[in-house]
């Protein structure tokens, strides 16, 4: 197939190829974004996947089958197969087949179905049937509450989403409202926080309460959250991915709102206070003593008579926060996240239990008008030396990884970066410890990582943000909950493997907008003729498909490239 020869083409397989030299290939990504998503992005052709999830979570933001369609049709070079209509058709009509009903505190629910016959047929399944009270009757069927999560996670596991109708409890009340102003300034949401917040609390003709809002690093998903809490007015619990991210989110809380400090409780290691508003960590709720005791503090989740959970980074939510939260149906929730992608393929578990997804606004658009700054990306291949491929070549596929990332030769290029943006804030990302310590010690600059105590973590931010500091050597725990404004520069240097997430987290310590308007520069150094470049390429998805450019260069005078579309360069 010509490359120059089409625009769209559908595939049998449910796949999209589109030509990313296509003077439309913004528009189209854009338009694919709301059903499909990346997963190649060789130059030239890229290929986006419709999936079950993204068509459920398409009707679940309102879109039909019949939208889906007459998008692929529109830009197709050649006729959608009758196979691909048929497919998209039938998964997004399975979402609303089943609904749950009933009264959220009751002890019976009733779960129904168009298909009376799709019901009958699961009262032999192992795991749905037992859930069943009695036989299915007129297309509907009893189910204890208990098994409110359970039955809508089994049915979605497969193939069978649940709108859920049941409800929810209110929550103790709490008097919360949003602040007036920030400092000497006026205070209020920006325009699509606003809309956020509406498609999370939902009206009369659009369902919601429970749900995931997608929003990229420094547009504000924290204030989305403070907004629904002002909206709902009830106490709130909220799990977060770290300490220094629970210290965030009481300060946001503090400035935003008319709560006080007395009404912001911190549950963390150091502190358990259970107040309004308590604010603790993934970490803390799946800690135990061993492995064969229970979570120590779990019970957080029922301490209070909650109004609303909120999940931030919820692509982080671990698997027994899964089996509490299938238990907490009754209690609104609200997940948090710059992206959907989980590396565990349990992204159907976070339909069902916390949610579709509500709200999602692409990157590039919130860059357009401002929101988040101008990040240029480059890819740069360095050849490693001839003791590193010695090791290479007789390594395990695992351990080759490994050596790959930490080839010294990473080190000259760092130090080129870096004096090259010599009065730029720099992080420099890494997933090696050893790895770390030397470009640490070679650059003279401070360390951090899991093992820095949160006191020496939050004065090495503080230095960062005030420039005394403008080289911060960060490991893993700089992917997550980290507010440095002010960063311009990041290299990473080695990751887990192809994480698409990791990498959009990486990217998001950058995209806090500066104070000067300029431009921000992500470096991903790797080792080129490794498994590191094909790493990489996986790594990109997520921000190629939110229209990222990388410039990949070769060390040694080779040819550059760029992979994706529309980047700052």
């Amino acid at each position: 197939m010509s490359k120059s020869a089409f625009e769209l083409a559908v595939q049998p397989d449910m796949n999209i190829l589109v030509h990313d030299g296509s003077k439309r290939y913004d528009e189209i990504r854009e338009q694919l974004q709301r059903f499909s998503s990346l997963v190649k992005h060789p130059q030239g052709i890229h290929t986006f996947k419709m999936t079950p999830l993204s068509l459920w979570n398409a009707a679940a933001s309102g879109r039909s089958a019949v939208d889906v369609t007459q998008v692929l049709d529109k830009y197709a070079t050649w006729a959608v197969p009758m196979k691909v209509k048929q497919e998209i058709a039938m998964w997004m009509d399975r979402y609303g087949l089943f609904v749950l009903e009933g009264d959220d505190e009751g002890d019976v629910l009733m779960l129904k179905c168009t298909e009376e016959a799709r019901l009958l047929a699961f009262m032999n399944d192992s795991e749905i049937g037992t859930m069943f009270i009695g036989r299915p009757a007129a297309g509907s069927v009893q189910v204890a509450a208990k098994h409110r999560g359970k039955i809508k996670r089994e049915l979605a596991r497969v193939g069978y989403p649940v709108i859920d109708r049941v409800g929810y409890n209110d929550g103790e009340p709490l008097q919360v409202e949003l602040a007036d102003k920030l400092g000497e300034y006026p205070f209020s949401l920006r325009p699509y926080q606003e809309s956020a917040v509406e498609a999370y609390i939902g009206s009369a003709t659009q369902l919601a309460g429970d749900g995931v809002i997608v929003l990229p690093c420094g547009a504000g998903k924290t204030v989305v959250g403070i907004g629904a809490i002002a909206e709902l007015g009830s106490e709130t619990l909220i799990v977060t991915s770290n300490a220094t991210s629970v210290k965030q989110w009481k300060n946001e809380i503090l400035n935003k709102t008319t709560l006080s400090s007395e009404q912001i409780g911190e549950y963390t290691s150091q502190h358990k206070q259970v107040r309004p508003i308590t604010i603790t960590t993934y970490q803390m709720m799946t800690y135990r003593r061993d492995e064969a005791e229970e979570w120590v503090h779990m019970g957080l989740f029922h301490q209070r008579n909650w109004g609303l959970i909120i999940y931030d980074e919820v692509h982080l939510l671990p698997a027994p926060v899964f089996r509490t939260t299938a238990d907490l149906q009754a209690t609104r929730r609200l997940g948090l996240t710059a992206t959907l992608i989980r590396e565990d393929g349990c992204e159907r578990d976070v339909f069902s239990l916390i949610g579709p997804k509500r709200f999602e606004l692409p990157w590039r658009e919130l860059e357009r008008q401002g929101w988040i700054a101008s990040v240029a990306c480059h890819e740069i291949r360095v050849p490693m030396d001839e003791a590193c491929w010695d090791k290479y070549r007789s390594a395990a596929s695992r351990e080759k990884a490994r050596i790959a990332a930490e080839s010294p030769t990473k080190m000259a290029v760092v130090e080129r970066i870096v004096e090259q943006h010599a009065e730029a804030p720099t992080l420099i990302i890494g997933q090696f410890l050893d790895q770390l310590h030397q470009l640490a010690r070679q650059l003279g600059a401070p360390l951090l990582t899991g093992e820095t105590k949160q006191e020496e973590r939050e004065r090495l931010y503080k230095a960062f943000r005030n420039g005394e500091a403008r080289v911060l050597v960060v490991s893993k725990v700089a992917n997550f909950a980290v507010d440095l404004p002010d960063a311009t520069v990041a290299i990473q240097v080695s990751g887990t493997y192809g994480s698409r997430q990791e990498e959009a987290q990486r990217l998001g310590r950058l995209l806090r907008p500066k104070e000067d308007g300029r431009a921000a520069y992500f470096f991903t150094v790797v080792s080129s003729g490794t498994r590191e470049v094909e790493d990489a390429m996986k790594r990109q998805l997520f921000l190629v498909e939110q229209g990222y450019q990388y410039a990949v260069s070769e060390e040694g005078g080779r040819s550059s490239a760029h992979i994706g579309v529309s980047g700052a360069s």
